[in-house]
Order: structure tokens, then C-alpha cells, then sequence
């Protein structure tokens, strides 16, 4: 389905990022994976992609949030692949607390992260996808950042941030053929809630579980083969935020 096509995915080392990678390679995709720190995990991603699916697969280690060191790797992925045809941004930390005890950094990385991360990301890969008037930019999101979450100043609104983002890239770039949506994924089992097993929102779910990094992979496959849909929030989180 997606034989040809050369995509990147940043925090592609594990949780819904690893399940979007092996998801996209599994379509035929070759796989561009970006990660932070864990060499390791994004390493053994990519040799699954390449031992399972038949794909390319090469990682790289990046910090999104630092916008020069984005342009040196988006560079480099462009000399290795050729072409860059899809774009999925998941790279997200967490730095949760309450508003009256939040440092002013840790409002500022997960910001920097979440949602700059996300524009350092399109700004140096929107060039290419201009040119070719082919491109599928999408942005994972959360229903925290249409709902808000006490707890989760800086979350919620790093993640709001990437649904305005979203849409005004989508507005931006329509007409040069290039599409962008967003994913906002409720309480998904990865190992960043592994450790909220209680946590109160579950029993607030109409579907009655948390959902799978493998179902927001299937979203976000949809999505890059919708080639009529644009500026679209999908919110795939069992009727938590309906």
C-alpha cells in the first residue's frame, strides 16, 4: 500500500512510536526512525523493520527541540532516502504537576519538545514535500489537549498547541498538495502509563480499557492514506472525550 513511499517518525524508539513504525513498514514503507536517547531500542525497531517487512529502516538520533540539530538530520535523511513522503511527529515528554509548584522549565521542555519539536520537524521537511507537491504531515496530539487536565498545565497545553499547528499547516500548505492531521490519542497502555494502573480516568472510558499504541498505528496509517482529509483532529481515545 505504501510501497515506495519514505517516512519519518520521531520518538520512533518505543510506545506508540515503535507501533507507528512497524505499522507503516509492515505497509511496505521504508522507515526513517528518530529517537532521543534510547540507541538501543530505536536499533532493534529497525532491524525488525528490515528482517520482517523488507524495508529500509535507519535511526537517528536527534533532540527535536533543538532546531539546527533538526536541520542536520532532516538533511541526512533526505541524502540516505532520497525523498521524504509522510511525516509522523509523536516525539512527547511529560513533566507533570501542579500549576502553583511547576518550574518555569518544566512548562518550557515539555513545550519545547511537544510542540517545537513538531515545527522544527515540518518546518525542514515542508520544503520537499512543497516541491513535490506530495506530502502527509501528522501530529500526535491528546484528548488533554482538547479537554485540559489538572496536573498537566504544560501537556495539555503544548498538546493544544499541536491541534492549532496542525490546522493552520493544514490551511497553509493545502494548495501545494501537502495534507496535515492530528491524532489525539486518550489513555493508551505504553511504558509512560505504566505506571497509572489506578489512574481515575480509566473507569471514565465508555469502551471500558485503555487502547493499544497499535490502534493509534492504524490511525495514523489511515490518515496518511486519506488523501481527501486535511486539518482533521482524530480523536482515538474509546469515547473519552466524546
Amino acid at each position: 500500500m505504501l510501497s515506495g513511499k519514505t517516512v519519518v517518525i520521531t520518538g520512533g524508539s518505543r510506545g506508540i512510536g515503535a507501533a507507528v513504525v512497524h505499522k507503516f513498514a509492515s505497509l511496505g514503507a521504508d522507515v526513517a526512525v528518530i529517537y532521543a536517547g534510547n540507541t538501543a531500542a530505536a536499533e532493534a525497531v529497525c532491524e525488525v523493520c528490515r528482517t520482517r517487512y523488507g524495508v529500509k529502516a535507519k535511526a537517528y538520533q536527534c533532540d527535536v527541540a533543538d532546531f539546527d540539530a533538526v536541520k542536520e538530520t532532516t538533511a541526512n535523511i533526505k541524502a540516505d532516502f532520497g525523498a521524504v513522503h509522510i511525516l509522523v511527529n509523536n516525539a512527547g515528554i511529560t513533566r507533570d504537576g501542579l500549576l502553583a509548584m511547576m518550574k518555569e522549565k518544566d512548562f518550557d521542555d515539555v513545550v519545547d519538545t511537544n510542540l517545537k519539536g513538531a515545527f522544527h520537524m515540518i518546518r525542514h521537511l515542508a520544503g520537499i514535500f512543497i516541491r513535490n507537491r506530495e506530502g502527509c504531515i501528522i501530529n500526535i496530539s491528546s484528548v488533554v489537549g482538547l479537554s485540559g487536565n489538572a496536573g498537566q498545565c504544560n501537556y495539555a497545553a503544548s498538546k493544544a498547541g499541536l491541534i492549532g499547528l496542525t490546522k493552520s499547516v493544514a490551511k497553509e500548505l493545502a494548495a501545494k498538495g501537502v495534507r496535515c492531521n492530528a491524532i489525539a490519542p486518550g489513555f493508551i497502555e505504553t511504558d509512560m502509563t505504566q505506571n497509572q494502573k489506578e489512574n481515575p480516568m480509566l473507569s471514565m472510558i465508555p469502551l471500558g480499557r485503555a487502547g493499544r499504541a497499535e490502534e493509534i498505528a492504524e490511525a495514523a496509517a489511515y490518515l496518511a492514506c486519506a488523501g481527501y482529509v486535511t486539518g482533521e483532529v482524530l480523536r482515538v481515545d474509546g469515547g473519552l472525550a466524546m
